[in-house]
């Protein structure tokens, strides 16, 4: 039997994991030596994310919740290792298996591989080459004592094979993200918002997501930002999910708009039906624009780098930066109707975690003492 602990800590990583999941299950359900432990580190608590998130996505509840959540990023490292290591030495496992670049994966990857177990990183070898980024290090310092790396691009193999990791542990299998969203798309659920007492229009209205500190953290780029979108944006509505809280806190400073609506945060089936119905997004997230590229959707990046590089040379994306003056001419572009259609990225085809789990049984199953590293990767 195959033993594998399967870490999530922040809301994406419930996206990135869900299909994984059901692989593992499906793979079981054949008969197959496998099998998992879900360990929840409590890193983010969303209320969103207990009970309807979980049956959305089909994620069973977790075996183990460490709640290691808050306190600066010091003292939440520390914690969800604690907390793992008891954990880990209370149920042992052959493998721990990671997903995306928050403070989970790291930590917890640390405490495996001190504890002298496996440790598989999906969605490793991706690279902004920003090291102000938290994410940058997760990433970093995860893919520095992985044992075998599950990869979205081909840009990601080779940032790793440039660190000198070998080709029998690189598997480029696709994305899992993209895995979730496929098999969630026909479900999506429309989130009834109105302006000015009337539904959104189908492609009618902007999607905004601000969330990093170089977007937010300067109350007068902030509002210069904030106002070339509502100058390049036709009077369409830009639909912002928000926090009230933060919402409050941007209405205080004076960013309000007639065309801007702030909206409590969302549902993924909620928020990815806004997405997919919308005009255009303009976000500074890594993930959505992943999803904007496979739905078609311009997507407009408030970023000065991005490690999804792939979204902009085979996809919908393009990197604006995060000077507000960068924005009108990429919006002027847009409107125009110049945009890019972007086209399909290798293996982000909704079937990753069919090849992950056959992988992992390849490398880990009951021949795993038999089974050359070398077959495995030219099988794959």
């Amino acid at each position: 039997m195959i033993k594998i602990t399967i870490i999530a800590g922040a809301r994406p990583n419930f996206m990135k994991i869900a299909p994984i999941i059901k692989a593992i299950q499906k793979a079981k359900s054949t008969g197959k030596d496998i099998d998992f432990r879900l360990v929840h580190t409590g890193q983010h608590y969303d209320k969103k994310m207990s009970g309807s998130f979980f049956e959305q996505l089909g994620i069973p509840e977790p075996d183990a919740n460490l709640e290691a959540g808050g306190g600066t990023q010091a003292e939440q490292t520390a914690n969800i290792m604690v907390r793992f290591e008891k954990e880990l030495t209370e149920n042992p496992t052959d493998v721990v298996l990671v997903v995306g670049d928050v403070t989970s994966t790291m930590a917890c990857s640390i405490t495996a591989k001190k504890l002298n177990t496996q440790v598989i990183h999906v969605e490793a070898g991706i690279r902004s080459g920003d090291l102000s980024m938290p994410e940058e290090i997760n990433r970093m310092v995860t893919d520095a004592i992985t044992d075998h790396f599950f990869t979205t691009s081909e840009i990601a193999n080779e940032n790793l094979r440039k660190a000198g990791v070998e080709e029998n542990r690189i598997h480029f299998v696709g994305n899992t993200m993209i895995d979730t969203l496929l098999s969630n798309i026909d479900n999506f659920i429309d989130p009834n918002i109105e302006v000015g007492g009337e539904k959104l229009k189908e492609k009618g209205f902007f999607v905004l997501t601000l969330h990093r500190p170089a977007n937010v953290d300067e109350e007068g780029k902030l509002k210069e930002m904030m106002q070339a979108i509502m100058d390049g944006s036709a009077k369409m509505p830009v639909i912002f999910p928000v926090h009230p809280r933060t919402a409050k806190i941007l209405e205080n400073m004076g960013i309000v708009h007639e065309n801007l609506h702030y909206v409590e945060p969302l549902s993924y089936l909620e928020f990815n039906y806004l997405v997919k119905n919308s005009f255009a997004v303009i976000t500074d997230s890594g993930g959505i624009t992943e999803e904007t590229t496979v739905m078609g959707v311009p997507c407009l990046t408030l970023r000065d780098n991005t490690e999804r590089p792939e979204t902009i040379t085979l996809g919908t994306n393009e990197l604006v930066g995060t000077a507000p003056e960068n924005l009108k001419p990429y919006l002027e572009k847009l409107m125009s109707g110049n945009w890019k259609k972007g086209g399909k990225i290798p293996l982000w085809d909704g079937k990753t975690a069919g090849r992950i789990v056959d992988t992992l049984l390849k490398i880990y199953g009951e021949e795993v003492g038999s089974t050359k590293l070398e077959e495995v990767k030219s099988e794959g």
